[in-house]
């Protein structure tokens, strides 16, 4: 079996488990799945959750897409070759309550062809970030470290890099280099080498893709029965607009697919139900709105030797919910 087929198996059963992971969590709203196709080459299973329990707005998608390199994609992506090919799994999820975070997470792989339909190219990317809207430190050190375990388990450096590369990308630079969230991993052209082949990028990316459940389910668990205010979701949908700002004016992915004739319903699926854009909204000093921004403008080291015992602790809080 190719590493294409392989890959494509392994998304569209990624994204079975994950669906069913967040479907039993909200408790109320399923999938709506709908199929499409790229009239340039291929498609993908554009999946959909909105108005449930604990989800206002989310989706799990699959892409499958190919065709010609063009010369929008030579000059402004620069990629050259005659033609490409991707395939990936993308997700983002809007909980309805402000105390129970979004979230994102994408893996990929990328491969490049010459004229003679020859292999020229193959890269791997991916990760996963946290957007919470209260901070939680406790919840940002059970992510991170559910995120650290895997990356130690392939090799020790991965996490501060791939730490550093997340907190380092989803940045609005253009409201003073201010970052979406609490960041998490992020890794992109990986390219398989004699030290790290195919097969170890491949086992990567499963491992990163299905650390999501635990990673992400057990803080929606802890989180999603508190009471929350109108004052509460005001400051959610502000730092939704944060979101949606990155989303259109940087995130790659979002640019790839619309350079590329994506489908636009699915690429612009990532961004949130409800939105505020208040002018020069500024959270009060010391609030726990203000205590979340400062986190964004400025990353903080989640991981340390002292927070063993505070992990702990939260998991048996959340064994017991």
């Amino acid at each position: 079996m190719s590493i294409k087929t392989q890959w494509i198996s392994f998304i569209h059963q990624l994204q079975d488990d994950i669906c069913t992971a967040l479907e039993t969590s909200d408790g109320e709203a399923k999938f709506i799945e709908d199929a499409w196709e790229r009239p340039e080459g291929g498609g993908g299973k554009t999946r959909v959750i909105s108005n449930g329990k604990v989800i206002e707005k989310g989706g799990v998608n699959t892409s499958i897409v190919f065709g010609k390199v063009t010369e929008g994609m030579h000059t402004q992506l620069k990629i050259e070759g005659d033609s490409w090919f991707a395939c990936g799994l993308s997700l983002v999820i809007h909980p309805l309550n402000p105390f129970v975070p979004t979230v994102h997470a994408n893996y990929r792989m990328f491969e490049l062809y010459n004229a003679a339909g020859e292999v020229m190219d193959r890269w791997f990317g991916g990760g996963t970030d946290l957007t919470p809207y209260y901070l939680f430190e406790a919840d940002a050190r059970h992510f991170h470290q559910a995120y650290k375990n895997i990356c130690d388990e392939f090799d020790l450096a991965f996490y501060p890099a791939f730490k550093k590369s997340c907190d380092d990308y989803f940045v609005n630079t253009h409201r003073n280099n201010e970052r979406r969230g609490i960041g998490g991993i992020f890794y992109d052209y990986k390219r398989p080498s004699e030290e790290k082949n195919i097969d170890y990028w491949f086992a990567f990316a499963k491992a990163a893709g299905y650390a999501f459940i635990d990673a992400y389910i057990p803080i929606v668990e802890q989180r999603k029965n508190l009471s929350y205010s109108g004052d509460n979701k005001r400051w959610q949908e502000i730092r939704r607009g944060r979101y949606t700002e990155f989303n259109l004016v940087h995130d790659r992915g979002t640019i790839f697919g619309l350079k590329t004739n994506g489908r636009t319903e699915s690429i612009l699926m990532s961004l949130p139900p409800t939105v505020r854009f208040d002018y020069n909204d500024q959270p009060q000093p010391g609030s726990e709105e203000d205590k979340l921004l400062q986190v964004c403008l400025h990353p903080v080291e989640w991981i340390n030797t002292n927070n063993t015992d505070d992990e702990n602790e939260w998991a048996n809080k959340v064994n017991t919910c």
